[in-house]
């Protein structure tokens, strides 16, 4: 049977999502806990690989499994041995061929700033302080630029292959000092594409770039012309749609 479940994570004592030899990781914890619970040797697949120090509240996972109970008991059973910091959140039957990567149409990420004079150390793990004041008229302007098919080579780097064209089905700017969010959803991203639009999207709301400066840049397709990457900690996976 192959199980399709919903993942939620904080992000901060990972290396990332993906397995690694020599560093902790979520897929690690996951399927460590697999183990325990179903007594197999489990390998998942996942929607996306998130970075070190990004989170989730809608990563999606699928594994193939002999287990004989209610899917609500697995679900249970995984929450009880799992660490504090992840949790699953939806556990159903998905089919044979169920892939969370290569089926999945989109995936919505969120980044997160907390724009104030004086930073607030309760939000410090899951957004970004800025203390400049932030226009983000400018920033939303900048951000319509991005919705649509385009090559965003400015921004990232493929995950494999050469292939640097995306399309984005939103980018948008929500909320208000000093908790500002930006969501954007696309088909696919390019490896650390969303954290380098927040990064120069931070640059015109900042005015140390303007609108037309900001479109000229995405449209050079030079990483040299984006701004400074966002740091993880502000970003969180928030849904994947199939």
């Amino acid at each position: 049977m192959r199980v399709r479940v919903v993942v939620a994570y904080d992000g901060t004592d990972y290396s990332g999502f993906q397995r690694q030899t020599n560093a902790p990781t979520v897929q690690a914890a996951l399927e460590t806990t697999l183990a325990q619970v179903t007594q197999e040797e489990i390998t998942i697949l996942a929607a996306g690989r998130t970075d070190t120090g990004v989170h989730a509240v809608g990563q999606v996972i699928a594994f193939d499994t002999a287990w004989r109970h209610d899917l609500g008991d697995l679900r249970r059973a995984l929450n009880a041995v799992l660490p504090a910091d992840i949790a699953a959140l939806e556990v159903e039957e998905a089919a044979p061929d169920f892939h969370p990567r290569y089926d999945a149409h989109s995936r919505r990420y969120r980044y997160t700033l907390h724009n104030a004079t004086v930073r607030q150390p309760l939000k410090r793990r899951y957004s970004l302080h800025i203390a400049a004041l932030l226009d983000v008229a400018a920033m939303q302007q900048a951000a319509q630029a991005l919705v649509g098919e385009h090559d965003f080579a400015t921004f990232g780097q493929p995950p494999q292959g050469l292939a640097t064209v995306r399309r984005v089905l939103l980018a948008e700017w929500g909320g208000e000092p000093p908790h500002l969010t930006f969501d954007i959803e696309a088909n696919a991203f390019l490896y650390r594409m969303v954290r380098s639009i927040v990064g120069t999207l931070l640059q015109v709301g900042q005015g140390k770039m303007d609108v037309a400066k900001f479109v000229a840049a995405m449209t050079a397709c030079e990483r040299r012309r984006a701004g400074p990457t966002a740091p993880p900690h502000g970003l969180c996976l928030m849904e994947v749609k199939y």
